[in-house]
């Protein structure tokens, strides 16, 4: 699956990855806040945050906007688990329906608002990540 990416999308990954030295993926800019979501290889997230999130700070610094970053996982389940955090996901099912895939995630019932996130922004990322790195179409909470 091939991701396409925005001007200013390869702007934010080239300056991301000069700060922090982490390979970036995916980026999303999200329509909602201006934040931008940025997907690292795995094995960089710990790169890409700094200690005490000194490079993520940074970052958010340089570019101007808020910076939330996930760490890839060839498997959809891990990944989305990566995705949601912190919330803490229960556990996570992905169903073919027709030739569609679909995960359903049960994450815990105090983290939903967390899963959510203010205005439903945090699902919104999630089904385009889900969609752009696993070819998963949907993304349900139950």
């Amino acid at each position: 699956m091939t991701i396409k990416f925005t001007a200013e999308e390869m702007r934010f990954i080239a300056s991301f990855e000069g700060l922090t030295g982490a390979r970036v993926r995916d980026c999303i800019i999200n329509d909602f806040g201006g934040n931008v979501t940025f997907v690292v290889n795995k094995g960089d997230f710990g790169m890409a945050v700094g200690r005490g999130g000194d490079k993520v700070k940074r970052a958010r610094r340089v570019i101007g906007r808020g910076i939330e970053v996930v760490e890839y996982s060839d498997d959809p389940v891990e990944f989305l688990k990566n995705v949601f955090l912190p919330a803490r996901v229960q556990s996570i099912k992905i169903v073919e329906k027709g030739e569609k895939k679909v995960a359903m995630v049960n994450v815990e019932l105090q983290d939903k608002g967390l899963a959510v996130g203010r205005g439903g922004k945090k699902i919104q990322i999630a089904k385009k990540l889900a969609e752009r790195n696993h070819g998963i179409s949907d993304v349900i909470l139950i």
